[in-house]
């Protein structure tokens, strides 16, 4: 029977490479977290994994990982949700390192989340399941 790896690849910062290196996020803030001083106008999608397990006889991590997308007002906001979904699942099979993403589906689209933190803030939140097979 397999047996967890001694140490699991951090998925949160997989993702965050992975959105942050495509072209059609360019200048958009991609982290785990806000950058200080954050007011949620900025263009931002910050990456959180909220949940998730590991299927020991599949050797398989599976985490719920949820993008936050902020934009200056809610048009854009929505628009850089979508185009932070489409670059996420287009990562299937994606190998970083020793590490391969071997499925993402989403689990909750973009649904409009007021931010009440950022009373300023236009925020759409979306949550993947994200299939890690670790070395």
């Amino acid at each position: 029977m397999p047996s967890p790896p001694s140490v699991f690849p951090d998925v949160q910062a997989l993702v965050v490479d992975l959105l942050a290196d495509r072209s059609e996020l360019a200048g958009v803030i991609v982290d785990e977290s806000p950058p200080a001083g954050f007011d949620g106008t900025a263009k931002a999608v910050l990456v959180s994994r909220v949940g998730g397990a590991w299927i020991d006889d599949l050797h398989l991590d599976q985490p719920l990982v949820e993008l936050e997308v902020y934009g200056p007002d809610k048009t854009t906001a929505h628009t850089l949700a979508n185009t932070a979904r489409a670059a996420l699942l287009a990562a299937t099979g994606t190998v970083r390192g020793t590490t391969t993403l071997t499925d993402i589906t989403e689990a909750d689209g973009p649904r409009w989340l007021p931010d009440f933190v950022r009373p300023r803030a236009s925020r759409y939140v979306s949550t993947f399941r994200i299939s890690v097979r670790p070395a």
